[in-house]
Order: structure tokens, then sequence, then C-alpha cells
């Protein structure tokens, strides 16, 4: 088994972040095999960025992704960039306000529309978690590791005092689906 995702967002959204949490969770907590690389362009913040995660259970040969089983995406820019090459009948999880998809996507992969951003602001009331949000529904959809490998993976990589709005975030991302 070897599954290859691709988090994709504008500079500012935690997409590498989130590639981080997933990939602890799998190789510290859920005893996998986990490779994550990111890439981002010249900009601090609004670039295009992307984080890529290898989850397999057994030894990861070649620690890039090739052909994504699962793409992320929270923004049109990420998207047009980095919305290619993916495995046929792939997941495809987006930010429904952010982003739109080109006719005929839709019946090419298997589609998610998720508001992470409208979530984090007005439920969470924070909208600096909208990856974590993302994250909960991911792990739902994906079920590559347990809810409870990521939580403590998150815990693990967020700042201290900051956790009870984080775990709300991935608790409403993960029940929306």
């Amino acid at each position: 088994m070897r599954k290859e995702i691709r988090f994709s967002g504008f500079g500012g959204q935690g997409i590498i972040l989130a590639g981080v949490i997933l990939g602890r969770a799998a190789s510290l907590y859920a005893g996998k095999e986990a490779v994550q690389t990111q890439s981002y362009g010249p900009e601090a913040r609004g670039g295009a960025s992307k984080s890529e995660v290898v989850i397999s259970e057994s030894e990861i040969d070649f620690p890039k992704v090739i052909q994504p089983d699962i793409l992320v995406s929270m923004s049109q820019p990420a998207f047009d960039k980095y919305g290619y090459d993916l495995k046929e009948n792939a997941k495809v999880i987006v930010d429904r306000d952010l982003v739109n998809l080109p006719k005929g996507y839709e019946e090419k992969y298997e589609v998610y529309k998720v508001p992470f951003t409208e979530i984090a602001n007005k439920e969470v009331g924070l909208g600096i978690v909208a990856n974590i949000v993302m994250l909960g529904a991911l792990t739902k959809l994906a079920g590559l590791v347990s809810k409870e490998e990521v939580e403590k993976a998150l815990l693990d990589s967020i700042p201290k005092g900051t956790e009870k709005k984080n775990l709300m975030a991935f608790e409403k991302g993960y029940d929306y689906l």
C-alpha cells in the first residue's frame, strides 16, 4: 500500500503544516512509513505552495509524489498549478468557496467541496485554522490514519495555548463529511 497525497494552497494557509502533521501521524503513531516534501514560491505569503506526503506499509523507495491518490486544494492559483497528473479516480478535496473546478473534472475524479475557510471563520471563530478543518475532513475521507493518531500529531505540532481551537477545527472538518 503506497498512498500519495498532495496538499496545495497559498503561502500562509498552513499547507506545509498540514502535511507535516499527516506524515507525523502516519510515522510516529500509526507505525507506517511516511515521507513529507514541500515546495513554495519565493513569496512568504500569497504564492502557491504544496506539501506532499507519501504513506506506505513498507519501505518507501522513492520519496516524491508521482501521481497523487488524493489532492487537497485551498486556493485557485494552487489548484491551477498543482491540480494535475492525478491517479484515475483520485479523491479531490477543495475549499468550496475558493476553488472552481474546470468542466469535466468532477466526472473524472471523486470530488468533495468543503467550506474549510467558512467553517474556520464562522464555527471556530479563527480563520487561520482552515488548514486544520481541512485535515479533519481529509482524515475521515482518506482513512489512512486514525482520528486519534492525527489528533496526537496535531497536539505535537501546534503552539501551546492553541490546542482547544485547533482540536475544535479538526472535529468540525472531521464531522463535515
